[in-house]
């Protein structure tokens, strides 16, 4: 019965999950995933946890314990970095966040003897990399994207550089957080288990502000100030890393140093390019013909094979080559241009600008309508069947057929959603 009963419980916890609409479809993988890192009580409790954040008190009223029970529940949890916890109002207040980016990488993100972190690469691997629908599910639903690429500040013309509003830039994300965390990168620390891992910098990978803080106070991440980010991340220009980071102009609560070869984002963005798994910058490469010496350098170097050698077709120079451009694959990220020593490589703006939404709360609500699952936000305490009711209400409305519900959708994003976000105070 007991075995019964903590199978009932990993199962309302992936239920859970799956309201968000950064969710993970459900298989046996993800199941022996949830098991390494809940306990039977954990997963019990944060299956009943509601969306939005949430205090010590309210976590106690929805699991009918004591208030000093719930908390140390709630911290036991936040220091295994399955909870995210900040201070607000003089009150610290808990969130369950999304598996990515959130408890997936964190469990990774430091050398841990409390787990088995070679079985849980292997899981990983498995369940992200081989079996496909968790990262089809989260980079290639809706339009709006979780994560975004920067843009490689130093390869940008002078002109370019006004183009260039200050949410863009890595280096305005690091100035402005009010806390700055460094962590093992955990998809080369993934990789390292299953003895794949490249030769990229390890402890490299930022979080800021409210996941920052919360990575820092429980060990997870190591402070630093702003001028170690910042030669941290002249460490990753120099070692052709990605900037991909938190798809918002405020508030960005992380940013990853990506490799080619390790991290998911740019796998993902390989396998699935043509469906825009990753927001790209406001830029485009170029390359200029009769200055480029064929030498394959940048195409090297691309993380999404954006770039392919190709001849030149030149009569006088039979050997000659030159780089072509696949627009819809490149990301603008600029580590091409930066490898490119002849100049003949660069930027220039793409015909429309990416919109990226305001903060976390603004992405995830368009997200969610996107992806038919707004009811979940608005009513997400389903311990009221009162909630559980409406939920279902607003489910049929975001059910209609396609062209009324892209006219509610649009209804919604314009009208409505500053609205939404004040009184739902995400």
């Amino acid at each position: 019965m007991a075995h019964r009963t903590g199978k009932r419980y990993y199962s309302q916890l992936i239920e859970r999950l799956n309201r968000h609409p950064q969710g993970a479809p459900p298989s046996k993988t993800l199941y022996s995933i949830l098991q390494i890192l809940f306990t039977e009580e954990e997963a019990r409790l944060v299956s009943t946890l509601p969306i939005k954040p949430f205090t010590a008190g309210k976590a106690s009223k929805i699991w009918k314990t004591k208030l000093v029970e719930a908390r140390n529940a709630l911290e036991s949890m936040a220091d295994k970095a399955l909870l995210v916890d900040f201070e607000k109002d003089g009150e610290t207040h808990y969130v369950l966040p999304p598996p990515m980016a959130g408890f997936i990488e964190f469990s990774m993100m430091r050398v841990r003897d409390d787990i088995d972190q070679k079985l849980l690469a292997e899981l990983f691997h498995q369940y992200i990399n081989v079996e496909e629908d968790f990262i089809k599910a989260l980079m290639g639903r809706g339009e709006t994207r979780f994560g975004r690429v920067f843009i490689q500040e130093g390869v940008l013309s002078s002109e370019n550089s006004l183009h260039v509003l200050d949410y863009e830039r890595a280096t305005q994300v690091i100035d402005t957080a009010s806390d700055i965390g460094v962590s093992m990168c955990y998809c080369r620390h993934k990789m390292e288990h299953l003895g794949k891992a490249c030769d990229a910098p390890m402890d490299i990978c930022m979080t800021f502000n409210t996941a920052g803080s919360s990575l820092i106070r429980h060990g997870h991440a190591r402070r630093v100030e702003v001028t170690e980010a910042h030669d941290l991340l002249a460490q990753a220009w120099e070692n052709n890393l990605v900037q991909f980071g938190e798809n918002n102009r405020i508030g960005v609560n992380f940013i990853c140093n990506c490799c080619t070869c390790c991290c998911e984002a740019m796998i993902a963005a390989r396998k699935f390019g043509i469906m825009q798994a990753v927001h790209t910058s406001n830029f485009v490469v170029q390359s200029k013909v009769n200055e480029c010496k064929g030498c394959g350098k940048c195409e090297q170097v691309c993380p999404v094979e954006a770039l392919t050698l190709v001849s030149a077709n030149n009569p006088l120079k039979p050997k000659q080559n030159k780089i072509l451009v696949d627009q819809t694959l490149c990301l603008g990220c600029g580590v091409c241009v930066r490898s490119c020593k002849n100049g003949a490589m660069y930027l220039e703006r793409r015909p429309e600008r990416i919109l990226t939404p305001l903060d976390t709360t603004h992405r995830t609500v368009l997200m969610a309508i996107e992806r038919g699952m707004l009811e979940h936000l608005i009513f997400d305490n389903r311990v009221l069947f009162s909630h559980r009711m409406l939920a279902a209400l607003l489910g049929v409305i975001l059910r209609l057929p396609p062209v009324k519900q892209i006219m509610a959708g649009k209804q919604v994003k314009s009208r409505y959603l500053e609205k939404l976000i004040s009184w739902m105070n995400y």
